[in-house]
């Protein structure tokens, strides 16, 4: 990272109680070496990470989040929170490559009780990575502001992601493939830009309109959408009664 110290990225792991906590504990119990600035969290399952905990962690200038659990077809419970964990963590990223943040910043491994030496491997590769992608933000040439304002709009909207994912992306598959083939595939990329994408920049525009009032050529500037696109959320919301356009100056605000 240029002169200076060299840069340790802050990491937060959601481990499960079961398996990769155990893991982790074992890689501990071995002296095997990982880095020392992981910080971890304990869950009974790995289906208990809420997208909630994901976002609100990259908020507060976590580099890389982690989610360790049972390997597949091997959870302690039998809803298979693993394979929830997957799902949401797969949605996860696809928003994160959206919002322009690099997926990678979030993992997720499965790793039994006995896999100590896995676990420090794990680590290992992903601080080696989040080190070669740099800070938060500051990696991906985002302003800070503006990741802000991107994190806390899609924050927002989680209670209709989960909705979302919970009804209308509910799916079942038995292997690690096939579900990264169907978060891949253009169906999804159907659904997640009907679904998803829009209300993502209306929760932006909300914000920014609360902080005062904006002409349709200073957010499409601030959000780095053509003023036309803007021009239909502003008409949409106004249309609902969410916004109004002040005649006079040709600005938006809130209703």
């Amino acid at each position: 990272m240029g002169t200076g110290s060299e840069f340790r990225p802050r990491i937060l792991g959601f481990l499960c109680n079961w398996c990769c906590y155990g893991g982790a504990d074992l890689a501990g119990v071995s002296r095997f070496q990982y880095p020392p600035y992981i910080r971890v969290i304990r869950l009974m399952c790995s289906g208990r990470v809420d997208m909630a905990f994901i976002f609100r962690a990259f908020s507060n200038g976590i580099d890389g989040v982690f989610i360790g659990g049972c390997h597949l077809n091997d959870c302690h419970y039998s809803t298979h929170g693993n394979y929830y964990a997957l799902s949401m963590a797969l949605l996860c990223r696809k928003i994160m490559g959206h919002i322009g943040l690099n997926a990678e910043r979030l993992r997720i491994e499965w790793v039994s009780a006995g896999e100590g030496i896995q676990f420090a491997d794990i680590m290992n590769d992903f601080a080696m990575r989040l080190k070669e992608l740099g800070p938060l933000g500051k990696g991906e040439g985002i302003d800070k502001n503006k990741l802000q304002l991107k994190l806390k709009a899609v924050t927002k909207l989680i209670p209709y992601i989960r909705v979302v994912q919970n009804e209308i992306l509910r799916i079942h598959f038995d292997t690690v493939e096939k579900y990264n083939e169907f978060y891949s595939s253009k169906e999804l990329d159907r659904l997640f830009r009907e679904l998803i994408i829009d209300k993502v920049v209306i929760s932006q525009i909300m914000l920014l309109l609360q902080q005062g009032p904006l002409s349709t050529g200073q957010i499409s500037k601030i959000l780095d959408l053509t003023p036309s696109e803007i021009s239909i959320h502003l008409n949409n919301l106004a249309r609902q009664g969410l916004v109004k356009c002040e005649e006079n100056q040709k600005r938006f605000a809130l209703a």
